[in-house]
């Protein structure tokens, strides 16, 4: 898009540009999202940005009427191989507050110089500043969902010290972090307030976990999701609940600095007995973290998981033009391709099949020490795994997984993941198409032996998805 077609989707406030980029306004010193509800500025006073980031770094702040730091995130980060791409995921969970850019750097074969030469000239920003903005988002939804204190919050955001904390909120968000927990969204009393983007409402008790609203764009067919994920849920590590329209899906996780345990909620999807996909923008979440660093890692895990930052449109439209797909792509618009919650376990589960995959968390899973109903494990670590298992079937894979011959993170370089794959004894080249799919998350992949035409690209992991629901394939 040029900068006049980005001016009229402000104008129009199209919220299908919602995270893909955003504006300030110069006279105001305020950015916000495309959809913004406020009276559209006049052209000449606008300046466009890639990212949040990017308008803090010029000096804007977060408009507190459309929160443009709480939508969606852009599609591109999750569609692109190239190094941009690859960063931009892994700043996002979070390797940059854990290991600085220096890790980032190794971890993307690069220096910390060309990471950030190439981050800024593209996107207007560097990683430290892109960390940055992430660590504000995560501070808001603490402050505003929580009860910690804010000294706590400000450690458990990333940030160095609190008085980097004080400086960072003021200049995002105009406001002291308590002045944001004072003047936070207050939900009806009997029912949870509605608001399209990834922010929150404050939590009823402590009990209740962080909850969260995780934002997507345009229409979203959960049932699809949440069918497959009680399809795959491996016992003791997952759990789906309640009746179709109305189901809860809760799984245990393993993160950087502890454990955590998630559930999200399926929307109502249902009208006189149709279905139809969910518009309203959201998926309701809560998160129950033994560390509150470990929540921005956690979040985008799950978006990551139930594909949230796809772009619909482009996917609608790019497959609906087939005649085979059109009435397909009608029938289910928003239709996502699921990826993974961890990667490694997904790569496992892949070769083994759901059956073995429970007895390996019966056996070699680590036990929760608070478990939740039906979780109660974490699935095991490939290193685990590699120890307990020599010589079996699986020892190949995570072995491979445990010492980093094969990387499945979402930095990975997604070609160099699929020959090491195939070069390990027991895989085959539909596995690892399932691997590539959901595990790196790449939106075009063809399983191995389908009629799944070159014409489809890059959306076949979507067509995919399409087939399946329509009984059109099956795979393995």
């Amino acid at each position: 898009m040029d900068e006049d077609s980005r001016y009229e989707a402000v104008r129009s406030r199209d919220a299908r540009f919602d995270g893909e980029f955003f504006f300030g306004v110069a006279t105001t010193g305020i950015y916000c999202r495309p959809s913004c509800p406020a009276v559209t500025p006049k052209r000449r006073n606008v300046r466009f940005f890639m990212t949040a980031a990017a308008a803090q770094g010029s000096g804007f702040r977060a408009c507190r009427r459309c929160r443009p730091d709480a939508v969606p995130g852009s599609a591109e980060w999750n569609v692109r191989a190239d190094v941009v791409g690859r960063a931009m995921r892994l700043i996002g969970d979070g390797v940059v507050d854990r290991e600085g850019v220096a890790g980032l750097a190794v971890r993307l074969g690069y220096s910390a110089r060309q990471v950030q030469r190439q981050l800024t000239a593209e996107l207007g920003a560097g990683p430290v500043a892109l960390a940055r903005a992430q660590r504000a988002h995560t501070a808001r939804v603490l402050v505003q969902t929580t009860d910690l204190p804010i000294t706590e919050i400000a450690f458990a955001a990333g940030f160095a010290s609190v008085r980097q904390f004080n400086d960072t909120i003021r200049a995002v968000y105009a406001s002291t972090p308590s002045e944001l927990r004072t003047n936070a969204p207050q939900p009806p009393a009997k029912s949870p307030a509605r608001e399209q983007d990834n922010g929150t409402v404050p939590a009823a008790e402590p009990s209740a976990g962080v909850p969260l609203r995780l934002a997507h764009r345009g229409p979203y067919q959960s049932a699809a999701v949440f069918g497959l994920l009680q399809s795959e849920a491996v016992p003791g590590i997952e759990e789906v609940t309640g009746t179709p329209g109305h189901r809860t899906y809760r799984r245990t996780l393993r993160l950087p600095y502890g454990t955590g345990i998630v559930a999200v909620d399926e929307c109502p999807g249902t009208l006189k007995g149709v279905s139809r996909p969910h518009t309203g923008g959201w998926l309701d979440a809560r998160l129950h973290l033994t560390d509150h660093r470990d929540l921005t890692t956690a979040v985008q895990r799950l978006r990551r998981l139930f594909d949230l930052d796809a772009d619909p449109y482009a996917v609608d439209e790019r497959l609906g033009a087939d005649p085979r797909l059109a009435p397909l792509v009608a029938a289910r618009p928003g239709l996502r391709s699921p990826g993974a919650a961890d990667p490694e376990e997904l790569a496992v589960r892949a070769l083994v099949g759901r059956a073995e995959s429970e007895r390996l968390v019966r056996r070699y899973g680590r036990t929760l020490d608070a478990p939740s109903g039906a979780l109660t494990h974490l699935f095991p670590e490939p290193s685990v795994l590699a120890e307990a298992l020599p010589g079996d079937p699986l020892a190949g894979l995570v072995t491979a997984l445990a010492d980093g011959t094969v990387r499945l993170d979402v930095g990975a370089d997604r070609d160099d993941a699929q020959a090491a794959l195939l070069a390990l004894p027991g895989m085959d080249a539909a596995t690892v198409a399932v691997i590539r799919a959901r595990a790196l998350g790449d939106p075009d992949v063809a399983p191995s032996g389908a009629d799944i035409p070159d014409g489809w690209r890059p959306w076949r992991s979507y067509a995919v998805q399409h087939l399946l629901a329509a009984g059109e394939l099956e795979l393995p």
